[in-house]
This record gives structure tokens, sequence and C-alpha cells, in this order.
């Protein structure tokens, strides 16, 4: 016999109606199984012993489906972690004067492949050409989607069936599995390891460079670090043996630094326009990490083997669209016009005085209440970049006396979610990566979570 309760539980249509007058903008498709959804989960909690739901709770049920069917996956986050190039939050924030260029762009039609003045069609990889060799030194220059591919790219087109070798202190896994073995094999071409994985010395390449060696690849330790008793070949000196034996030197920067990072306190940190000048026949780079801008991977160089990865098919597969053309060009423009410290948000974060980073870490820690300090931290450079390197900062720390990992949560719920960092049984909020625009937002999350009233609330 059918449970009653079973019986109880409205149809579907009846649902719809309910749910239609308490969200009257969702629409059928996604309302229909919503409800569906609802009554289904309802009838599965009944046949476990639990009581039937009233109407009013369905409706809830459904509504909440139908609201996180609707709402985009893809959501901004207030990154209080004190990691400027957070990798699993995007890397670099976009500039103004960036956003700007995107959605000036992205309205219409643009002249991406279309030489306006002849009238003919022209190519995309023409529009950041004369930027990059102007503020990279380099013959000539290519973008494509990402730095990973620009390596792999380079060398399927340039050493596919023969020999590339490497340092074994260099042969790496960095972010996302990308290890330079596997790009090496899939490239189709042979991996071959010098030197140990601490000394390798420029003798160690030579020895290794035969008929069948096609190029020798640099990885700069974008993402780790090899200390103690260590030695690797200069630029220069590797530059020497490409010379001599006709060798193309490839160099995978990674970090794509075009300012001393020396300027912000920091380790020097190698750029483009040190690498294209110190003799690599090609540097790669990525365009969202230390360069500040879109996710690309830039390629600069010398003019004929720029030309052959050009012409390559691979460049129509790796090919970037009319939006990061767009935010890179404009991304570069700050550079080339001096401008990158007050533009571009990864330098101007790491130009902020402690003093005022201290007085915005003390209001979150009013607003947080009792437990909660101003202390001195560290701010991270992260993203695949002078790794475990950072700036001095101050930061709200938080006593989370067993309750570290219940706050950051609580935090992550907020609209939009605030991420924080947990050490040692403490929750860090640094100013540094917050948008000053988003100070009241932590606060008031702060607050909400302590019960702490706002200043001249009751």
């Amino acid at each position: 016999m059918a449970d009653p309760r079973l019986r109880a539980l409205p149809s579907v249509e009846t649902l719809l109606v309910a749910l239609r007058a308490a969200a009257p903008g969702v629409p059928h498709a996604v309302a229909a199984p919503a409800a569906r959804d609802a009554i289904a989960a309802a009838r599965a909690r009944i046949r476990a012993g639990e009581p039937a739901p009233l109407l009013e709770e369905l409706v809830a049920a459904a509504a909440a489906t139908a609201s996180q069917a609707t709402r985009s996956p893809l959501r901004r986050v207030i990154n209080a972690s004190g990691v400027l190039l957070q990798t699993n939050m995007g890397r670099a924030p976009l500039s103004d004067r960036t956003l700007a260029a995107v959605a000036e762009l992205g309205v219409g039609y643009t002249n991406l492949e279309l030489d306006v003045d002849r009238g003919e069609r022209g190519s995309r990889h023409e529009h950041v050409r004369a930027i990059l060799r102007q503020l990279t030194g380099a013959e000539d220059a290519l973008v494509v989607n990402n730095n990973a591919a620009a390596v792999m790219m380079a060398l399927q087109v340039l050493a596919r069936g023969g020999e590339v070798i490497v340092s074994r202190g260099q042969a790496v896994e960095i972010g996302g599995g990308f290890r330079i073995p596997d790009i090496v094999a899939q490239s189709g071409a042979r991996l071959v390891e010098v030197g140990t994985t601490n000394r390798t010395y420029a003798r160690d390449y030579e020895a290794a460079i035969g008929d069948e060696t096609m190029a020798i690849l640099r990885v700069h330790p974008s993402n780790f670090r090899v200390v103690g008793f260590t030695a690797e070949p200069s630029l220069a000196e590797l530059a020497a043996l490409e010379q001599e034996h006709g060798v193309p030197l490839l160099d995978d920067l990674g970090s794509g630094c075009l300012v001393d990072t020396a300027r912000f306190g920091l380790p020097h940190e190698p750029t483009i326009q040190e690498s294209v000048a110190g003799g690599a026949s090609l540097v790669f780079a990525s365009g969202d990490k230390l360069l500040g801008g879109p996710q690309a991977g830039i390629i600069a160089g010398r003019a004929e083997l720029v030309a052959r990865l050009r012409a390559h098919p691979l460049a129509r597969a790796l090919r970037v669209d009319k939006l990061t053309i767009a935010a890179l060009l404009a991304t570069l423009a700050s550079y080339a016009e001096g401008r990158e410290c007050e533009e571009i948000p990864i330098w101007r974060m790491l130009s902020l005085p402690l003093p005022g980073l201290r007085r915005r870490a003390q209001r979150w820690a009013t607003a947080a209440g009792d437990g909660a300090r101003v202390v001195e931290a560290l701010s991270l450079v992260g993203g695949g970049s002078l790794p475990d390197q950072g700036v001095p900062s101050w930061v709200t720390a938080i006593r989370g006396a067993g309750r570290e990992t219940a706050l950051a949560a609580a935090l992550r719920a907020a609209d939009p979610p605030i991420i924080a960092r947990v050490e040692r049984g403490t929750v860090l909020l640094d100013p540094r990566t917050v948008d000053q625009r988003d100070d009241q937002l932590v606060a008031a999350r702060l607050r909400e979570l302590s019960g702490v009233p706002p200043r001249g609330g009751a």
C-alpha cells in the first residue's frame, strides 16, 4: 500500500505554479527540472522515514536549485590571502585600462584580421608585434594562448625528430602537471638530460651536442628553487654554445617580467629583454604572471625562427582571440608609457606603503572583535614567479581557537567569497591583495561573523 505521505506531495504542475509566484523571473526550462528534483528529493526523504515537507519547503528547495542553475559558476572573489599571483584565482588581476579596452573592442566588430588601409585580409599576429619588439628588443614576436603552448609549439616546429638538451636540474614539473620531459616527448623530440640535479656546467651541454641536437632548452626556476651546493651556466655561456655550434637556445622564462623586481624589494627576476639581449634565440613568457595581463604565451626572439612558428599550422590552433589581443595591447601600453606602477595591479599592490596597509588591517581587526589583532606578515608573489619570495605587509590575524577552518569557510560563504589564508591555527587577511573598494565588504562580513555592530550602531 502506498505511503499516504507520498500521496500528499504536490504534483509538479502545482509546485511550478507556486514556484512561479515566489520567483517569477525563473524561466520554465529551469523551473520545471528544479520542481521535479525537489519532489524527487522529498520522496527519497519520506521513504527514509522523514516527514513530508510543506509546500513552502518544496518551493524553497526548488527556488534554490533554480537559482544555482542560472548562476554563473565563475564568480568574482576577494583575494585576502596575501598571494598576489594566485593561480587558483586567475593569477594577475587586470588593470582598469585593460578592462576598458576589452569592453570597447568586445562590443562590436574589430579589424582583427582586416587591413583597413588596403581593404584586404590581414593577420591577427600583427597587432602586438610592434609593441613587443619595442619593449623586449627582439627582432620579432608572436603570441599564442599560453606559455606551455609556446614551449610545446617551438619544440615541435624546431626540434621534432631530434634531440633537445636540458639540464637535469631543470627537467621539472611545474603547475598543472606541466612536466618538461613530457612536453619534450609530446613535441616529437628526444630529451637529453645533462649534469646533475644540483650542478650543471656549460661543458656538460657542449659534450652532449651532436649531429641530432636541434635545441638547447633552459627552464628558469620560476616556481621552484635548488639551494645549497649548486651551479648552472649563465645565459652568456649557453649563448656562446649556440653561436659556436649553431644550435638554437630556447629560454623558458615563465613569469614574463618586463621590470626590475629589485625596485620593489624583491630578488631580481630575469626579464624578457635581458634574455633577448643575452643571446637567447627564442624567449617564452606568460602574459598573466608578472606581466600583469591576460593569459597568453609570448614568444620573442630571432626573426627567422619566429617566422617559422608563425607559418606553422599550430599557430592557428594556438592563436589568441580579439579580447586577449585587446587586453595584452592595453597592458603593454602601460609599460611603453612608463605607467606600470600606477596602472597595472600587480605592481601597484607591490608599491603600497606599509602605514596604509596597517590602517586597513586595523579596521578589519576592529570589525572582527575580540581575538583579532594586527601583525606583520609576508605578502607572497606566487603564481609561478619568485618562489617563496614576497614583501612585508600588515595583516589582520584572527586566532581560530580550533575553529579556524570553520571561520575560513564562513568567509568563503560571503558574496562575493572572501579568501583568507590559515597559518598555525590563525586566519590571516592581507589588505595588500584586496582592492580598497572591497574593504567595506570584508569589514561587514567580519562584523556579521563576530557580532560587532558597525560604528555608531546599537
